[in-house]
């Protein structure tokens, strides 16, 4: 497993794409893509870019680490 570039949710941009995503969980680029295609994972699109919002992300890991779906 890659080691994550951020120490703490504070120093994430507002929004994250796949690439911030995979550096985050520590995961290969398309990994976090196919990840942000899951239906349960909260994106938006903005143009052709898929894209979800730091506080979402924050609130799907917490879900994810107490094993909900």
């Amino acid at each position: 497993m890659k080691e994550s570039c951020y120490k703490s949710f504070d120093e994430l941009p507002l929004v994250l794409n796949a690439q911030t995503v995979a550096k985050v969980l520590g995961i290969a680029p398309s990994s976090a893509y196919e990840l942000m295609h899951e239906k349960n994972f909260p994106t938006f699109k903005a143009g052709n870019r898929l894209l979800v919002e730091k506080e979402q992300f924050r609130k799907w890991i917490e879900k994810k680490s107490r094993g909900e779906k």
